[in-house]
C-alpha cells in the first residue's frame, strides 16, 4: 500500500530529473551554438568582441534600389554604391520595420512606408526614420 508521502517523494523526483534534463539540454545547446560553424550569425559578434566593425551586410546582398534590414539597423542602396543606415523602428509607433520591397521600407504594423533615405512616403508615421552611420569597408556594409 502506497502512502501519500511516497506519492510525494516520487513526484519531487520527477521535477528533480525534468529540471536537471532541461538545465543540461540548455548547456548542450549553449555548448553547440558556441563552437557550431555558424558564420553569418557569429561574424558580427567577433567583430565586436575584437573591437572591429560590426558587419550588416555584404554590400552584394544589397540590391540597387532597395535594401535589407540587419536587426535593428535598414541597410539600403538607393543608387549604385550609396548605402544608408537607417533605425529599424517605424517612428509612427515603435514596431519594427518589415520588409523593404518596391522601393520602400514598409512597417507591417499600421503601413506606414518610408523612402530609402527614411523620410516618410506613407503614413501614418509623421516622422522620417533615423538615421544610422554605416561605411563600406571592401565587400560589406558596416556599422560606424
Amino acid at each position: 500500500m502506497k502512502h501519500a508521502r511516497d506519492d510525494n517523494d516520487s513526484l519531487l523526483d520527477r521535477r528533480t530529473v525534468v529540471v536537471g534534463a532541461g538545465a543540461l539540454a540548455a548547456t548542450a545547446l549553449a555548448a553547440c551554438g558556441a563552437s557550431g560553424d555558424n558564420t553569418a550569425a557569429s561574424a558580427p559578434a567577433s567583430a565586436a568582441r575584437s573591437g572591429g566593425p560590426t558587419v550588416l551586410a555584404k554590400t552584394a546582398d544589397v540590391p540597387v534600389g532597395g535594401g535589407v534590414i540587419a536587426g535593428d539597423t535598414v541597410v539600403t542602396q538607393p543608387s549604385a554604391g550609396v548605402f544608408v543606415g537607417l533605425d529599424s523602428t517605424c517612428t509612427h509607433a515603435g514596431c519594427r520595420v518589415g520588409e523593404v520591397t518596391g522601393g520602400t521600407v514598409n512597417c507591417l504594423c499600421h503601413g506606414s512606408k518610408f523612402g530609402l533615405d527614411g523620410s516618410v512616403v506613407a503614413g501614418p508615421a509623421q516622422r522620417s526614420l533615423a538615421s544610422k552611420a554605416v561605411r563600406v569597408e571592401g565587400d560589406s556594409v558596416v556599422a560606424e
